[in-house]
């Protein structure tokens, strides 16, 4: 039983959380899940959508895989020291460390993508890779895996590199055995990103 812990902020991207979440939820026997923000409780997504904690950043110290979503609310957590003090020891300390989209800028100004490749959401591509100078981002990957740090494109790329880490940890069978449960067709190319070239990052 693994102990994964996601990342809640005001602003969060609920696909990025919730896309993730449900595929690691689908194998309860593996993974244990809870949700930490700032505080407990409720926490507003992005998209009028109510979220919620179940624990605070102060108890949620001990994980093995940790999870942090993107969203418009970003640029306001990037800029809370005490958040991505929490990020930088709590990834430190997990075996996996996976992002979502947007939530890639909150890795790298933790520190923890510096001389890793990475990729992020491809809409705000050359927004975000200023805030990572450091960071090796690559354009075309719908999710990049660099070691023990996994970060996707945006959204719906969360769930596909969910399963790509299910896949790493359990295997091809249980991750397809995921996809199949949730009705889910799974993009299991990491780099076939469709949207690199609809957003102009790579010739078509």
């Amino acid at each position: 039983m693994r102990r994964l812990v996601a990342l809640a902020f005001p602003g969060f991207e609920p696909l990025d959380l919730y896309g993730p979440l449900e595929m690691f939820g689908l194998m309860p026997e593996a993974f244990a899940i809870s949700v930490a923000a700032v505080r407990p409780g409720a926490v507003q997504s992005a998209r009028g959508i109510t979220g919620w904690a179940d624990t605070d950043l102060l108890r949620a110290t001990k994980a093995d895989l940790l999870l942090v979503p993107g969203g418009p609310g970003t640029p306001e957590a990037i800029a809370d020291p005490a958040l991505l003090d929490w990020i930088a020891r709590t990834s430190d300390a997990a075996d996996l460390t996976m992002s979502v989209c947007t939530g890639s800028t909150i890795l790298a100004k933790a520190g923890v993508l510096s001389g890793r490749a990475a990729t992020t959401n491809k809409a705000s591509f050359e927004k975000i890779i200023g805030r990572g100078p450091d960071v090796r981002w690559v354009r075309q990957a719908r999710w990049v895996e660099d070691g023990p740090i996994f970060t996707s494109s945006g959204l719906s790329a969360g769930m596909d590199m969910a399963l790509a880490v299910i896949e790493r940890l359990h295997g091809r069978a249980a991750a397809d055995d995921v996809a199949l449960m949730a009705e889910y067709t799974w993009h299991d190319e990491a780099d076939l990103d469709p949207f690199a070239a609809a957003h102009g990052l790579v010739a078509e």
